[in-house]
């Protein structure tokens, strides 16, 4: 059993504690199968450990599994941990076949070795949620939690407090100064005094942690509070407003001894960068290797019922805003790849027979595998727009050009949302961008199987493709 200690509320999942634990199960799975299959740990074997406690690392960093994990979240954690582990035994492997050592080794302690830290890495981790779910019906004290701010940010930390007890937060209620009238998606019973009055109970030490969710522009009135505040024990919050919230991956930045918040930036960072390639470059030649019949097939039919080459290549806008060429297979009897491109409507006289049924179905996207392969699209991104309509919609829809902070994917989270096809008004490509933007700030090696998993089903064939 492990100690208490280590599920005190400071220990949260992304401490050096969890850090620690999770290294311990690492280098006791193996003892442990050695142990049981009756060898000997060699030099070979800790070295073996070196190279997975060394691998883990890296990768845990990378997929951000250190992080402060949202309540409810407890598969994608796991599921994150797991992912680590796989990809550090396969690291393992590969330094096996680099070195030649791997018949020192016992492939079944190897084997028996991974399988109890997988078991391992899941238990522990499903035994802290447990008890910080349950702490309150084991008999210890929850935090008294005060929010200062009736905004939008303010009502949806109220709401995932109230949602989730695992959190072990008591709710006091809203401090608001102003007028009832100017309070909009709150009861105004919610609302239980001034922001001075909070301040007043958190230095008597009435509220235990405090959550700043004011707007980014009352810049001055939060810098009274935290003042005022300095001299206290009370934990204090400062909760992103509305815009910053809804922008990409924030994060705290450091310029020398400068903190920055970054809004605008790309979350393939450090590791994750040569994660998400390592994604692209290994399903996408899975699939490549399993479509290159059906490949075949579309390219004999396309040049037996039209005129015309097979493929066609248009500019695009790829990652950081420059121009890629994106291949299609040629679904149209013109070749446009102008300053002005029309967009495909329904019954469109220059869509060829065949080439109708190819957009419906997508099968005209196929050979963009090759442009993953190159590394100019990734299979799960914001699909790419002619330049043209960069050009056009960049100054009609909001932070439209964040879709370039990644690259260009085959499918992605507004297609199989919907929002694919002729965006013949504006409304529609402002929620194509919105899911768009969903996808570059949730990012996650899971969500890109998950969208791969969901086209199959939902993303090939649509009313709005023609």
């Amino acid at each position: 059993m492990l100690p208490r200690a280590i599920f005190n509320d400071s220990f949260s999942s992304n401490s050096f504690g969890t850090k620690i634990i999770d290294v311990f199960i690492l280098s006791f799975s193996l003892v442990l199968a050695a142990y049981v299959y009756g060898v000997t740990l060699s030099k070979e074997y800790l070295i073996a450990l070196l190279v997975v406690l060394v691998v883990y690392s890296y990768v845990a960093e990378g997929l951000n599994l250190y992080r402060s994990w949202r309540a409810g979240k407890l598969r994608e954690m796991v599921l994150t941990a797991w992912l680590s582990l796989l990809l550090s035994f396969g690291g393992l492997f590969v330094f096996f076949f680099a070195f030649k050592v791997s018949e020192q080794l016992s492939r079944i302690t190897v084997m028996l070795w991974f399988t109890l830290a997988f078991s391992l890495l899941f238990l522990w981790r499903v035994a802290l949620r447990s008890y910080k779910k349950n702490k309150r019906k084991l008999g210890l004290s929850s935090k008294k939690v005060a929010i200062i701010g009736a905004t939008q940010s303010g009502i949806k930390i109220m709401k995932q407090i109230n949602l989730h007890d695992e959190l072990g937060y008591d709710n006091v209620g809203f401090f608001e100064d102003r007028a009832p009238d100017r309070i909009t998606g709150l009861n105004l019973s919610d609302i239980v005094g001034s922001i001075d009055t909070a301040v007043n109970k958190a230095r008597a030490g009435e509220i235990d942690v405090l959550f700043i969710a004011l707007p980014i522009a009352a810049e001055k009135r939060i810098a009274e509070i935290l003042s005022y505040l300095g001299d206290t024990t009370v934990d204090v919050h400062l909760v992103p407003d509305f815009l910053l919230s809804n922008l990409m991956h924030s994060r705290i930045d450091h310029v020398g001894e400068i903190d920055t918040l970054s809004v605008f930036e790309s979350p393939y960072q450090g590791i994750r960068r040569l994660i998400k390639r390592s994604e692209d470059l290994v399903i996408g030649s899975l699939i490549l290797a399993a479509i290159l019949p059906i490949l075949t097939i579309i390219a004999v039919v396309i040049k037996l019922t039209s005129k015309g080459p097979v493929l066609f290549k248009q500019d695009r806008y790829g990652l950081s805003g420059q121009k890629i060429k994106v291949w299609k297979f040629r679904s149209m009897s013109v070749m446009e790849n102008s300053d002005k491109v029309i967009q495909a409507t329904k019954n469109d006289i220059r869509i060829t027979p065949f080439g109708a049924f190819l957009r419906r179905t997508s099968l005209d996207e196929l050979p963009q595998f090759f442009n993953v392969l190159s590394g100019s699209m990734s299979i799960v991104g914001p699909r790419p727009h002619a330049v043209s309509h960069n050009e056009e919609y960049r100054k009609k829809v909001e932070f439209y050009m964040l879709r370039h902070k990644v690259k260009p994917g085959i499918t992605g989270w507004a297609q199989i949302n919907g929002w694919r096809g002729e965006t013949d008004t504006l409304e529609k490509m402002e929620k194509r961008v919105e899911f768009d933007l969903q996808y570059i700030k949730n990012w996650s090696v899971w969500l890109d199987i998950k969208i791969i998993f969901l086209t199959i089903f939902k993303g090939f064939v649509s009313k709005n493709a023609y």
